[in-house]
């Protein structure tokens, strides 16, 4: 089953909890605090496996989520960091947040943190200052990133054959490459892209079979308009036409059809080395309708061909050899490089707003600040009270009209306003 598209939730790991403790040994006065830090949550990673093709693994877990760091402990002890999960995906997958649209990464090859893990809570001995040497508190560790990701498989070819259905593609890559794609004299047998490689004498590059577009692809009619995001890694992007007309069809309006779908769903795609494969020459009538498409379009370079019988061929796979050196593989990649999201940028640390008599603080920095703050513990409470005025919250709520007593929301919690 190929499977191109997943929708996922992940959630890294939670950072461990730092410790409050002290040493208390005997025959030591005044021991001082020795807390240990929590250890790192886990990383959710993505990394590519040359042996895949599909996103079939991903489609079965609706949720992957990622381990908590070990806890601090006393006598000056560490929480270990929690192993990261690797996640194998195809080459040429595309990560896109679905929270505000943007692509985090797009895997060619190697591998990307995707969801980072907390990190691990502060114990009480890195709070140690000259003018507080033992103190109370230690945090709680940070929850780790919570993402719901959109990922796409882009498949890696070198060429990418195009067409509307039944003009042979499938034909063409079995008999060219290793590829044993499904053939049958009816539309749409291309349920998924093929892929096989060429071999050029001493050479070789890889081919994709698209499955057949039809006319409204672009704006999701039919089957092909799946398999249109294919065709942006291709560097060479080579048209199949049914030349001898064997449906019936007019070639010149054929190669029309392709290319403004090509056209309308990326108009860089026509940038691209293009060439005409003019198929199935050995039907009646193909002659003068290559005669009648040469003298429409005299500049688009053709080759014709009988993948049937397999003539044609070796001139036609010797040019997209030669092709494929010269294609300038940042063309190839620079549809993507404009949505590149940076993940570190800078936003509002909160917002306020009021819901009837309440105030509302919302904002990532102070929701996680919140989280990992022990209120159990009073110099924790008055860190994280020095935390919010540092932050320019008091300032906030005085200038919005808040007054001593106001009841302040942060997530699920209600505090009172003290000036």
């Amino acid at each position: 089953m190929f499977v191109d598209e997943v929708i996922i939730k992940l959630i890294a790991g939670k950072g461990g909890d730092g410790c409050t403790s002290f040493r208390r040994e005997k025959f030591i006065a005044m021991g001082g605090p020795n807390g240990g830090n929590g250890g790192r949550g886990a990383n959710i990673i993505f990394k590519t496996d040359k042996s895949l093709k599909t996103l079939i693994d991903l489609k079965v877990k609706k949720i992957i989520k990622g381990e908590k760091g070990v806890n601090g402990k006393g006598s000056d002890q560490n929480g270990a960091n929690a192993e990261d999960i690797i996640i194998k995906v195809p080459e040429g997958t595309v990560v896109t947040n679905l929270k505000n649209n943007k692509i985090i990464c797009d895997l060619i090859d190697g591998e990307e943190i995707i969801a980072h893990g907390g990190r691990g809570g502060r114990g009480n001995r890195a709070f140690a200052t000259h003018d507080n040497p033992a103190p109370k508190m230690s945090e709680l560790g940070e929850p780790g990133e919570e993402l719901e990701v959109k990922c796409e498989l882009k498949v890696l070819a070198d060429v990418g054959l195009v067409g509307l259905p039944s003009v042979g593609k499938s034909t063409l890559l079995s008999q060219i490459s290793n590829a044993s794609p499904k053939i049958a004299s009816y539309h749409f047998t291309t349920l998924s892209p093929n892929l096989g490689v060429v071999k050029v004498y001493d050479d070789s590059f890889v081919m994709a079979d698209l499955p057949g577009l039809i006319e409204g692809a672009s704006e999701g009619v039919g089957l092909g308009h799946k398999f249109l995001r294919h065709a942006e890694r291709t560097k060479v992007i080579a048209h199949v036409i049914d030349m001898g007309s064997s449906e019936g069809n007019d070639p010149i309006n054929d190669y029309e059809i392709i290319n403004k779908e090509l056209e309308k769903y990326d108009s860089k795609l026509l940038e691209r080395p293009t060439v005409i494969i003019a198929n199935k020459m050995d039907l009646v009538g193909a002659s003068d309708n290559l005669n009648k498409f040469k003298k429409k379009y005299p500049k688009l370079e053709i080759y014709p061909i009988s993948a049937l019988y397999n003539t044609g061929i070796k001139e036609l796979i010797t040019r997209l050899n030669e092709l494929v050196k010269e294609a300038d593989q940042s063309k190839v990649n620079e549809i993507n490089e404009s949505h590149i999201l940076y993940k570190y940028e800078e936003t509002k640390p909160f917002t306020i707003h009021k819901e009837n008599t309440l105030w509302v603080i919302e904002g990532d920095e102070i929701e996680r600040l919140f989280k990992m703050t022990r209120f159990n513990e009073d110099e924790s409470v008055l860190r994280f009270a020095r935390k919010l005025k540092k932050m320019g919250v008091d300032d906030e709520l005085e200038k919005l009209g808040a007054k001593r007593g106001d009841e302040v929301k942060i997530l699920d919690y209600i505090f009172n306003f003290k000036e």
